[in-house]
């Protein structure tokens, strides 16, 4: 299936409503879970990944299949391992390539009784009931994925001596790791963090409604529509400007593309000084902020600006590796993306974005990428685009094509 973008003109002057953030729902349904009290949470994501979840949560299935929901899988095996009984937790093609084996590991340590049924450190598993002892701390390589980190903290209140978790080597996404903390805090638990030691001792849940914020990995790309228009209008509701997300940077980031962002009761409105000059080059650290990493090469790309990028280590393990699709995709374009140098010193890798798109009819592959889709769409403002697979989106944003079309974008299906 291939969906063809594209728009009259390049003014954007709308109101949407963005959906709830997928991340934070997700965690606020395992607390809830972990919890064992029904409280209500408005405003949850609709994102496949939520609705897989919600489901599995309810479900006494013996093999659990988590499809291609990476958060949900994690914070699947951190709480399965907890319980009685045997089940197969399994997952899509792709989830069966991304390592799983520093979660279980560190789940076993704990008392987790976790078998792999195919490739050692890589989904499927079969979780067995548990024989969880006062074992509590543990050091985690910190440099892979911070789901793992939230996957154990989360189910450290409820396991009889806590938990201690040493955090080794660089945080990377250090921002999820303080959302999961915020939201545990919030529904009463207490913590403790000081250099890379996080300690969490045996306590309880505390049941209370909570409201999700909107997504700001969403609200992405709609800043990247944002910074390709001639006249800008825009209402993003449901984002706060104390929000725990670290993709909330995003309109601190945007003001080198010309980008104001006014936060008011219901969200943020973005405006533009149309004759606002670019910056030569755009210079960013994503460790803390990667899954819009694609979305802001996608920008330099439409804008001619040069971009500098570190901190995108994580991208090579995500629903594809992002690297690879980058600089595939934005060759289409007679963009490049590569590998412009490594530090000496601690084998940084910095990635540059170079050339302005000459946008000409690209077909466009998604690789099972959701972001991929979303990072891409954008450029229908200088000429029609087509999406391959383009329901990806519903991964985390199910609506994102009907939003497009609320700001006067055509959609061909």
């Amino acid at each position: 299936m291939v969906y063809r973008i594209s728009k009259a003109d390049r003014s954007i002057k709308a109101k949407i409503r963005l959906d709830g953030s997928k991340s934070i729902s997700n965690r606020a349904l395992i607390i809830r879970a972990l919890s064992g009290l029904d409280f209500e949470i408005s405003h949850l994501s609709n994102s496949k990944d939520t609705t897989t979840l919600q489901s599995l949560l309810k479900s006494d299935d013996e093999i659990l299949d988590a499809g291609a929901a990476g958060t949900t899988f994690r914070f699947l095996t951190a709480y399965l391992s907890l319980k009685e009984g045997a089940q197969i937790l399994t997952g899509s093609e792709r989830m069966k390539q991304r390592p799983i084996g520093v979660l279980v590991e560190a789940l076993r340590s704990l008392g987790a009784n976790i078998e792999y049924l195919e490739k050692e450190g890589y989904p499927p598993l079969r979780i067995n009931t548990p024989n969880i002892g006062k074992q509590n701390r543990l050091a985690i390589s910190a440099n892979v994925s911070s789901q793992y980190i939230s996957a154990l903290l989360m189910i450290g209140p409820v396991l009889p001596g806590g938990i201690e978790l040493e955090l080794a080597t660089n945080i990377v996404s250090r921002p999820y790791i303080e959302m999961t903390l915020n939201l545990m805090s919030y529904f009463g638990i207490k913590y403790s963090w000081e250099n890379n030691l996080i300690k969490v001792l045996p306590q309880q849940y505390q049941g209370k409604a909570y409201r999700v914020e909107a997504d700001w990995s969403a609200a992405s790309y709609y800043y990247a529509l944002a910074t390709f228009a001639e006249e800008l209008d825009l209402q993003l509701d449901g984002l706060w400007e104390d929000s725990v997300q670290g993709d909330a940077i995003l309109s601190e980031m945007m003001t080198a593309f010309g980008i104001k962002s006014t936060f008011n009761q219901t969200g943020v409105h973005l405006t533009k000084s149309i004759n606002a000059e670019l910056p030569e080059c755009f210079s960013w650290d994503f460790i803390r902020c990667p899954d819009i990493a694609q979305t802001l090469a996608v920008i330099c790309a439409g804008t001619g600006v040069r971009g500098l990028f570190t901190g995108l280590e994580t991208l090579r393990i995500k629903e594809t590796d992002r690297i690879k699709a980058l600089q595939q995709e934005l060759s289409k374009v007679g963009v490049n993306f590569s590998l412009y140098k490594k530090e000496a010193q601690d084998q940084q890798e910095f990635f540059e974005v170079k050339g302005m798109a000459k946008v000409n009819e690209p077909v466009f592959a998604t690789y099972e990428d959701h972001r991929m889709a979303m990072a891409f769409a954008p450029l229908a403002m200088f000429a029609p685009v087509n999406i391959e697979e383009p329901m990806v989106v519903v991964k985390s944003y199910p609506a994102f094509w009907e939003d497009l079309e609320q700001l006067a974008f055509e959609v061909e299906r």
